[in-house]
């Protein structure tokens, strides 16, 4: 199983996301993340959604999704011509034990420490997924007490756009 970004540019409009990630439902595929925000121009919406399948799987929901009313475009998104971002907020334990180790980490990952208290800390990472993940594992042993990742966002390199 392969992992492959997918851009799709929509309107802005009320039940266009549900649809979107209903045809997703309807086909069996399990969404790894999903994004979506308005653009420089309020009528659109860019949605980016990042899963796993086969290279037909992959082809069958980009056409699917070509498909859907409201949907303007639809992109695949190549890993070595794109760039990908994700953030974090990571609370984790605060003791006198770990505090030197996570300040250690934060600093190393480029990692910022967003509030403190005498029992947790919450840190703010941002970059690609695999830096993401590879902070959480070393967060993991100190204490993670709570976690959210916002997702995947992704736009092409260089002077490729998305037409509207």
């Amino acid at each position: 199983m392969k992992r492959f970004v997918i851009a799709v540019y929509v309107e802005n409009k009320y039940g266009v996301l549900t649809r979107v990630s209903g045809m997703f439902m309807r086909k069996g595929f399990n969404i790894d993340s999903l994004t979506v925000g308005e653009t420089d121009d309020p009528a659109y919406s860019r949605i980016t959604i990042t899963l796993r399948g086969d290279d037909y799987a992959r082809e069958q929901l980009i056409n699917q999704l070509k498909k859907l009313f409201n949907v303007k475009q639809v992109k695949l998104l190549d890993g070595e011509s794109s760039v990908e971002r994700e953030m974090a907020l990571i609370k984790v334990r605060n003791t006198a034990e770990n505090r030197s180790e996570i300040m250690a980490a934060t600093e190393i990952y480029r990692a910022k420490i967003i509030d403190y208290t005498t029992d947790t800390m919450c840190v703010e990472i941002t970059g690609e997924p695999t830096k993401i993940n590879a902070f959480i594992e070393v967060m993991r042993p100190l204490g993670i007490v709570e976690m959210c990742r916002t997702g995947v966002v992704a736009l092409e390199r260089g002077g490729s756009i998305m037409e509207k």
